[in-house]
């Protein structure tokens, strides 16, 4: 999956030592903002259609939220108040934008549940591009996410990280703004209700007709762990001495 899976992440990933990894996998760097949001949507349909299709993605992860919730929070609660939808304390409200532009990108015409004209037909043969969206809850015991400076010095005690999950046939989620934007904050609606239950009991709630959420436990390896950590701290290492290499020739 890894290596058929397109990245959008924020910008400032882009400077970090996973940077020019991300580059290279043609990942998609987004600055957020009003000021540049309409020329990062154009910008990323070029980039879907320059690189997605060519290097035979089959993935693509996407935070709607665009942002992290800590920052996000207060901002989605005022629009919230100012537009009348509900308050939420768990998760941001989204923004529809990027989504918007990935559907129809990535998505084959439909008239009446098939691809709409030869044309389309051809274009589904050669890619038939996305076929669900991947609805992913994720829930931290009490609420505290381990940080990135926990996961590089490991002074808190190991913890479970709970994944919620539910799969939408992309036939079935609107094309329309309108529609669109009703179907993605009932989404995130729904993951305050999630994240509520399972800050109040410890668990998601089970689904229609059962009694307890049926779950897989899913674990690393430690010497995979190993392997990662050391390759982060030989990464940050190689810039370091890049950055010192150009230092002193330019001073």
């Amino acid at each position: 999956v890894v290596r058929q899976m397109m990245w959008l992440m924020d910008h400032i990933f882009k400077y970090t030592n996973f940077g020019i990894v991300s580059l290279i996998h043609g990942d998609f760097f987004i600055r957020q903002g009003r000021a540049h949001r309409d020329q990062q949507l154009v910008l990323l349909k070029e980039h879907l259609e320059k690189y997605y299709r060519s290097r035979n993605r089959k993935w693509i992860v996407l935070f709607p939220e665009g942002g992290f919730l800590r920052k996000r929070r207060e901002t989605s609660q005022a629009f919230a108040k100012k537009n009348n939808l509900p308050f939420l304390k768990h998760v941001t409200l989204p923004r529809l934008g990027a989504t918007q532009v990935i559907l129809k990108t990535l998505v084959a015409p439909q008239e009446n549940g098939t691809p709409a004209g030869r044309d389309a037909v051809i274009k589904e043969n050669k890619s038939k591009g996305l076929q669900w969206v991947i609805d992913t809850t994720i829930a931290y015991p009490k609420g505290e996410p381990i940080d990135i400076q926990t996961w590089i010095l490991g002074y808190r005690q190991p913890t479970v990280t709970h994944i919620h999950y539910r799969i939408f046939p992309v036939k079935d989620v609107p094309a329309e703004p309108e529609a669109l934007t009703h179907w993605l904050y009932q989404r995130f609606i729904e993951k305050e209700d999630l994240l509520t239950h399972f800050y109040e009991t410890g668990a998601f709630p089970p689904l229609q007709g059962q009694t307890k959420a049926i779950s897989r436990e899913m674990t690393l390896s430690n010497l995979w762990l190993v392997g990662i950590q050391s390759l982060a701290f030989l990464s940050g290492g190689m810039w370091y001495c890049i950055f010192q290499y150009f230092y002193h020739c330019l001073f």
